[in-house]
């Protein structure tokens, strides 16, 4: 219901987010679209706490209401359902990646149809359908090549589509959310775990990434990517093979140890990031015996 001022006019809704005059231009159908910018300021982010997670929480306001930052950080093409991070469209892609994804499009809208039905890509954006941009960004990087550091950002946007779909689940539960926020978490650590590897093997180098988030609000670099990939192994790793459970945990615990235990190098990390280490190392000490492995 329309509120009015002390004068009798109408007040005007409070807003989130506007649209940006300058279109954005799609490098697969090259379809020009609008670009949704969250607004900033007057109170529309109260932040709260940070999980163990690295997900920054924010408190819902009396004007606003809760918001979420997050479902701001992808453009999608409303024309051929290409779903990237907004840096992203800037880059240059491979011609042969932009056959691929315009070939896939209906693909693309009808996986995403599948868990977000009747979702919008024209109005202003909810969680709901800024959730369904994610899973549509995921399916978009899937045929990408490794120069555009796929992995990592799979990793990135599988954690948070398991926080928006969590969201989702509180809100509207009994629609099977709260599963699909598991499987995204499986995702998770296994984008996680594969991005390290990669870097190791040099297939991608996903350390040369500008921000690894998890969250928009800090970058936790390469530590938090060690960091996530421990805490995610234990929180969500398999556990139908206990012996390769605890071994995967012990060399969870080594890397984790190496974040804070690397004397004056620990100083110039982040204090939220050290604090949650030394929690996941104690919680894993008391699992694994690393004399066994």
């Amino acid at each position: 219901m329309a509120t009015t001022s002390k004068k009798g006019t109408p007040e005007k809704k409070a807003s989130i987010s506007y649209w940006s005059k300058d279109k954005v231009q799609c490098p697969v159908c090259k379809k020009a679209f609008e670009r949704e910018i969250m607004r900033s300021g007057n109170g529309r982010m109260i932040a709260g706490g940070l999980t163990e997670e690295l997900h920054r929480i924010y408190e819902p306001s009396a004007k606003f209401g809760r918001i979420y930052p997050l479902i701001y950080e992808i453009g999608v093409c409303p024309n051929c359902y290409t779903a990237l991070l907004w840096n992203d469209f800037t880059e240059k892609m491979d011609p042969d990646d932009a056959d691929k994804l315009f070939e896939h499009s209906e693909k693309r809208k009808n996986a995403c149809e599948a868990i977000f039905p009747y979702f919008n890509l024209k109005h202003e954006r909810t969680l709901f359908d800024g959730t369904a941009m994610y899973y549509l960004a995921l399916m978009t990087y899937d045929d990408m090549g490794a120069y555009t550091l796929p992995t990592m950002k799979k990793a990135i946007l599988t954690l948070r589509l398991a926080w928006l779909t969590d969201e989702i689940n509180q809100h509207c539960s009994g629609h099977n959310y709260n599963l699909i926020s598991k499987m995204f978490y499986s995702k998770a650590l296994f984008f996680y775990q594969q991005a390290v590897i990669n870097e190791t093997e040099r297939v991608e180098k996903s350390s040369t990434l500008n921000n690894m988030g998890p969250d928009i609000d800090k970058n936790y670099g390469w530590d938090g990517v060690i960091y996530l990939c421990g805490l995610l192994e234990y929180k969500y790793g398999q556990q139908d093979d206990i012996q390769l459970r605890l071994k995967k945990l012990s060399e969870s615990k080594t890397a984790i140890a190496r974040i804070f235990g690397l004397g004056k190098s620990s100083k110039n990390k982040p204090g939220p990031l050290l604090e949650h280490a030394r929690n996941l190392y104690d919680n894993l000490s008391k699992l694994v015996n690393d004399d066994e492995f």
